[in-house]
Formats: C-alpha cells, structure tokens, sequence
C-alpha cells in the first residue's frame, strides 16, 4: 500500500488532494504537514512514504529549497510540486532540480488523480496544458550545475548548509543536531568543497538562489 505525505498550509486544499488521491488509489495511506519542518519531521518518522505532493510556498519553504531539501535528505521519495506559478521556466528549474511532476493549483481532479498515478508509476507528469511549453524552456546550465552541487551533499551536510544559511553558528548547529562542534566544521570543509564556495555567506547564497517569489502573494498586495 504506498504512502503519501500531502504538505500544504491550507487545510482545504490539503483535504482536495486527500479526496484525489483515494480517488486515484484503491487503499493508500495519507499523511499531511502544514510546514516544511512538519515535512522534513514526518519523513524522519516515516521511511514507507513513496511520494510528496509539495507547496512551494508553504511555511519553511520559498521556492525551491524544500524541494532540494528532500531530494538530498530522502532520495528515494518522489515529489510532485504543487504551485499556483505555472511559469514553464519555474517548472522547468523544478524538474531540473528532482521534481517528478508538477500540478498548478488549478488543475481539475482528474489531473490530480493522472499525476499521482503517474508518479507512483514512476513516470514523470506534467499536465497537458503546459507539456509544450516547459519542453520548449530549456534548463539553464547554471541550474543543472546547481542541482548537482546540492545532490553531491549527503542528507547530514545539506541540514548543516540549511542551518547555515538560517544564520545559526557552528556550536548552534551542533546543539541542534546533537553532534561535536568538530563535527560540524569537518562538515563544512566537505560543503564548501563540493559547492566551490570559500565560506559560509557564499553557501547560504546557494540556496537563496532557489527561492521564488509567490504569486498569490503579488495578487493579494
């Protein structure tokens, strides 16, 4: 029976995609989580989870980030995003970065339930609407580059440059990950090797390179 881990903030689209998925599935189990933490928490606590469909813009997570974030930390779990931006270059750098489907918010129930099946098919989705579009918008080279730097990080390294780029200091990171400040410094060394980075300021610029401006915030202001 696969899992699912639906994370969105808004309680009402999360119970959509729960109706979706028990529509697209005979017997699967849902999980949900309203934050990125909550995600990254319930991905720790659950190792049978086959797929995530992700809010770029849910707390803890502007853009990209969350998405790199489970990529690097929990490779084996398959990602949909789900975004109100349907700019083909946005989903272009979302597949170049580990996305296995992306789902506007204005998809129909049938799209949402064609892309979990797909997915779980291990297929990769695109809804029809922008399959033309987001074929014609290339990668760029700096963003296939940027997405192997980060998969070159192991899972500890990537919650290290996350913590990092928070602003927290090496002892902060330490306490926080229950390890020897050492430990995080030998960590750092490795970071900054496989990003080409000589400190801390450029391997935070990293990952703001992933953030994405919310379009449902522009509508709103």
């Amino acid at each position: 029976m696969p899992t699912l881990l639906i994370a969105d903030d808004h309680p009402l689209f999360r119970a959509a995609l729960r109706g979706a998925a028990a529509d697209a599935v005979a017997r699967m189990s849902v999980l949900e989580a309203e934050s990125l933490d909550g995600v990254l928490a319930a991905l720790d606590a659950h190792d049978d989870v086959d797929l995530v469909l992700l809010d770029l813009h849910m707390p803890g997570n502007h853009g990209l980030a969350g998405l790199a974030a489970i990529r690097a930390q929990f490779p084996a779990v398959a990602v949909i995003v789900v975004s109100a931006n349907d700019d083909p270059r946005v989903v272009r750098r979302a597949l170049d970065h580990g996305a296995a489907g992306y789902l506007p918010k204005s998809a129909g129930l049938e799209e949402l339930r064609d892309a979990i099946r797909s997915v779980l098919a291990c297929e990769q989705w695109l809804p029809p609407a922008l399959r033309a579009t987001v074929a014609r918008a290339q990668s760029s080279r700096h963003d296939a580059e940027l997405a192997a730097r980060l998969a070159s990080l192991s899972p500890q390294q990537f919650r290290v440059l996350t913590l990092v780029a928070e602003g927290l200091l090496n002892k902060q990171i330490a306490d926080r990950l229950d390890v020897q400040e050492r430990t995080i410094k030998a960590h750092l060394s490795a970071i900054f090797d496989r990003l080409g980075v000589r400190n801390r300021t450029q391997a935070s610029v990293i990952l703001r390179e992933l953030e994405l401006s919310d379009p449902a915030r522009q509508i709103e202001a």
